[in-house]
């Protein structure tokens, strides 16, 4: 009769401590810290393409652009390369200041979401789940309009990441309200 006890307090004792739970969830866990790793990588390429920018400023980047253009074998006038010329002039006009505030920006925003989820944090899963779920509409209206299994996967990925922070914040409540019950 005892062990059955000890075996249903453990029970109740996981189902009440969010730290236990999560340690019976080892996917759940390994999913998240993959997330975090990657929201962490996405820093680090903002970092990095900031930088590089940067060091292009007292450059022609506009010529730059071109000649890799031209290196590649591509025409300027086809899709790609003429909308990295109409993004690579649009940073030209754009502020240094602003450029490296919203890169900044951006990158830290990518490293606190990746130290919630790492550290499996309410926090950084409402980052993660409204920074992903902003772009969602976005990315079907592109696909509406351009269609690729690129952009599909695109939206699945964000879709299945949505989904899955936001089952994670409904388990937190669902704990935070079964410990509220529990004696």
């Amino acid at each position: 009769m005892t062990g059955t006890m000890t075996k249903d307090a453990d029970h109740t004792d996981a189902r009440g401590d969010p730290a236990r739970r999560a340690l019976l969830r080892p996917s759940a866990r390994a999913a998240l810290k993959t997330i975090a790793a990657f929201e962490a990588t996405k820093g680090l390429a903002a970092i990095a393409a900031l930088l590089g920018w940067l060091a292009l400023m007292h450059h022609d980047v506009h010529r730059l652009a071109l000649e890799w253009i031209g290196h590649f074998g591509l025409d300027p006038r086809s899709h790609f390369p003429e909308l990295l010329m109409r993004y690579v002039d649009a940073l030209n006009v754009t502020p240094v200041r602003t450029t490296v505030l919203l890169g900044s920006a951006y990158a830290a925003l990518r490293w606190l979401e990746a130290a919630g989820l790492w550290f499996d944090r309410a926090w950084g899963e409402w980052i993660g789940a409204l920074g992903s779920g902003v772009y969602v509409p976005f990315e079907l209206m592109h696909l509406r309009h351009s269609p690729t299994w690129q952009g599909a996967v695109v939206v699945c990925f964000n879709v299945a990441l949505v989904l899955f922070l936001g089952w994670r914040l409904r388990q937190r409540r669902a704990e935070r309200s079964l410990a509220a019950r529990s004696p």
